[in-house]
């Protein structure tokens, strides 16, 4: 069975966060990253589901900045196959992350799309 799990790097629970000089986002100086822990349960049924049907793979896919990769480097550690970023500099909103995850899959041979929450 072939999975495409999407996965996103999310400030850490623990961490303390401030807000930025705008007003308008989040002060990144000294806050620790992780995947989103629902995105975590994601993956871990996608290797699941794999394990299952005794073949196939699971994908980890992420958009965001350069440093997203971090976070598919985890999702390859917890067992998965192949890991694609979608590079993007600028922070976009979600209608723009849906379409660049819709272009992505399309063409591709999988059996379930898996998000965390």
């Amino acid at each position: 069975m072939n999975s495409i799990v999407c996965v996103k790097r999310v400030p850490d629970t623990e961490a303390r966060i401030r807000i930025a000089g705008d007003e308008k986002s989040i002060d990144t100086a000294g806050v620790k990253f992780v995947m989103n822990p629902y995105d975590e349960f994601a993956v871990e049924a996608g290797l699941k589901h794999r394990e299952a049907a005794g073949s196939g793979e699971v994908t980890v896919m992420s958009v965001g900045q350069a440093d997203s990769a971090e976070t598919l480097r985890t999702a390859l550690a917890m067992g998965a196959d192949k890991a694609v970023l979608l590079t993007t500099d600028e922070r976009i909103e979600g209608l723009a992350v849906a379409r660049a995850i819709a272009s992505e899959v399309k063409g591709r041979e999988y059996d379930i799309l898996l998000f965390g929450m």
